[in-house]
């Protein structure tokens, strides 16, 4: 018996004397029971609970830096350096000062800058510590002419000087096919013909030995219907021609990464507000770096030198949606703002006067670069300058819903690998249509209906691409299958995927029959139960639907309480698992509230002690939460 056993095995003796074990039948387990409160009870009306806990409180505890300090017991030092901003908290030019003169500065007049909120109102002539101008690490220099291919040293670009040049600038640079649109240092070996119109350049690699595959997409379909709050689409991508990797494999309940692009429409409303030229988007340019790892996502933080295109870099490599507004993309988007109020105005938001300004801004809706172009519309910073400050693009990670050791399909005559993943689509406001998706997940949105639209058009298999690579962030729910103990299921919207190729692969062992049990949240389960009959058993027989929205109106996390003594039996069931998958606000940290119930009820133990309880479950692997 390991420590962690011996530990768990004294916090359950001390409550109850007695540790489950599991039963040498299946059918001595519990099974899923239909409580009073189960939503099968419909003839029973519901008993309303006045003591019933609200899944957040909006209660105010905090007014003032004095607050702060004395609930985290932070110094005010350490106060400033972890507040976002440098120090709203402590008031930072929250009164006028005497003797200082101050002005209203004028404001644009157009949408995007009225979505920004910014409660500006007059601002000092004089403004005070305005960070510095951040420095650039990002340069673009012309090509030089390509010799005669006698002189040719380099498949890709030769580091060394030539004659009268700059040591730094490469002496040779060989031509690239009609269809390339990138090249790479030769520390970088990366094929030259990639099509960069479905997959990134080869420098984007995610990690050794990992590559990005344009992977194509078998099938897609939407899984919840007309009327749910969020969108899920379904998809079974081709890996019959992935590469293979020494020692890696797509597993049950693993990931797999995909470096999704930004929206091409967005890359060209940057151009077009940067005053790009049309011919220069996607003609080859020399890209120097002087530090970091951009343009790609992996390696040592140093200088790098490649061949690409502009539009390649702003499509793949920088994100431009995702985060909030910093002072040093501020900073350099005043810089360069020919318009003197719209100067003012970013100047003050990166100077101290303008702190508090600056985070209401900055910790507000998610405001675009295109946004912040289109409401500062004099600002055209040089592309290689804004490059310097904006942040990576990173790639995305998707869970598999299906056993990928089983699933096949013979299509042309060959028969095809597949994996299959579940995409929700995440969306936030927007300043001019209202909502827009995520990166990752709007990619997933817009490929999925182009493959529909197509197939709608008479086109049997559409050629369209996910560029993908095996997961390097492997799932806890991957890393600790492996064994044919019970297993316990709990998860809610799009995090209930990964269970899918669980129960897929339980029931095809033995030994595992019997032995797998699924809790699902949903709202609504008559437009957003995904995967409803689609499990490969009599899915009454191991899932139970909680609905949040319609019937007894319950979340999953009230369930689990429900089935106290199925979780207590699997939870001290010898190589017993609980996993749990989904979102961490409201279900992830009810469901663990509700465990922590269970082992106080069914152990007798104090609240400290089961919460102990289970953090020594998750230290021995037998409890999994996988949650975001």
């Amino acid at each position: 018996m390991t420590s962690v056993d011996t530990k768990i095995s004294a916090l359950v003796e001390r409550g109850t004397g007695y540790a489950a074990e599991e039963p040498r039948t299946p059918s001595i387990a519990p099974s899923l029971t239909y409580s009073d409160e189960s939503e099968d009870q419909d003839e029973q009306l519901p008993v309303p609970d006045p003591l019933r806990r609200r899944r957040a409180s909006t209660r105010l505890i905090a007014q003032s830096s004095a607050d702060i300090q004395r609930i985290t017991g932070e110094s005010t030092a350490e106060l400033i350096q972890r507040c976002c901003g440098g120090g709203c908290c402590m008031k930072l030019g929250g009164k006028k000062k005497e003797g200082i003169k101050y002005e209203r500065i004028p404001q644009p007049d157009n949408d995007a800058f009225r979505s920004l909120g910014l409660r500006i109102g007059e601002s000092p002539t004089n403004l005070t510590n305005v960070i510095d101008l951040p420095e650039q690490t990002v340069y673009f220099e012309a090509l030089p002419r390509v010799p005669s291919r006698s002189s040719f040293t380099d498949s890709a670009i030769s580091l060394g000087a030539d004659g009268d040049s700059d040591a730094s600038v490469p002496a040779t640079v060989a031509p690239l096919p009609e269809k390339t649109s990138m090249s790479a240092p030769k520390h970088m070996d990366c094929p030259k013909d990639i099509d960069t119109t479905i997959q990134p350049p080869s420098f984007v690699q995610p990690h050794p030995p990992h590559h990005v595959f344009a992977a194509r997409i078998d099938s897609a379909r939407v899984l919840t219907k007309p009327g749910a709050e969020k969108r899920t689409y379904h998809f079974d991508l081709d890996i019959s021609s992935y590469p293979e990797e020494d020692g890696v494999d797509f597993k049950v309940g693993g990931a797999i990464g995909v470096m999704a692009p930004n929206d091409a429409n967005l890359v060209d409303e940057v151009f077009d507000a940067l005053l790009v030229p049309r011919f220069l988007r996607d003609k080859r340019v020399l890209v120097r770096t002087t530090e970091g790892r951009w343009p790609t996502v992996w390696g040592e933080d140093q200088a790098r030198e490649l061949v690409t295109t502009r539009r390649d870099l702003l499509t793949w490599c920088s994100d431009i949606q995702s985060y909030p507004p910093t002072k040093p993309l501020l900073r350099v988007l005043a810089e360069y703002t020919d318009d003197e109020s719209e100067k003012k105005l970013l100047t003050f938001l990166c100077s101290a006067e303008g702190q508090g300004v600056f985070c209401d801004f900055r910790t507000g809706p998610h405001i675009s670069l295109p946004q912040l172009l289109h409401a500062f519309p004099s600002s055209h910073p040089p592309l290689d300058m804004l490059l310097s400050v904006l942040q990576p693009l990173m790639p995305r990670f998707y869970s598999l819903s299906n056993d990928p050791h089983e699933s096949f399909k013979t299509r042309d005559g060959k028969v095809h690998r597949l994996v299959e993943v579940a995409v929700t689509v995440h969306e936030t406001a927007d300043w001019r249509r209202g909502q827009r998706t995520g990166i990752g997940s709007g990619f997933f949105e817009r490929q999925a209906q182009k493959f529909l639209e197509a197939q709608k058009l008479g086109e049997k298999n559409p050629e369209l691409y996910i560029p993908m690579f095996k997961g390097l962030m492997a799932n806890p729910l991957a890393k600790q299958f492996v064994s044919d103990g019970p297993m316990l299921l709990i998860g809610a919207g799009v995090g209930i995927a990964p269970f899918r190729g669980f129960v897929q692969r339980r029931l095809k062992t033995a030994n595992c029959a019997n032995k797998v049990w699924v809790l699902q949240g949903i709202r609504d389960s008559l437009v957003d139960e995904i995967y409803s009959g689609e499990w490969g058993v009599h899915e009454d027989e191991v899932k139970r639907v909680i609905q949040s929205r319609r019937g007894e109106s319950r979340y999953v996390q009230e369930e689990v309480r429900n089935q106290a003594d199925l979780v207590w039996y699997i939870a001290n069931a010898v190589d017993g698992r609980v996993f749990v998958c989904g979102s961490s606000k409201g279900m992830g940290e009810g469901v663990e509230e509700a465990l922590v119930d269970v082992a106080m009820k069914k152990g007798n133990l104090e609240r400290d002690e089961a919460r102990k309880y289970w953090e020594l479950k998750k230290e021995a692997g037998q409890y999994i939460a996988e949650t975001w």
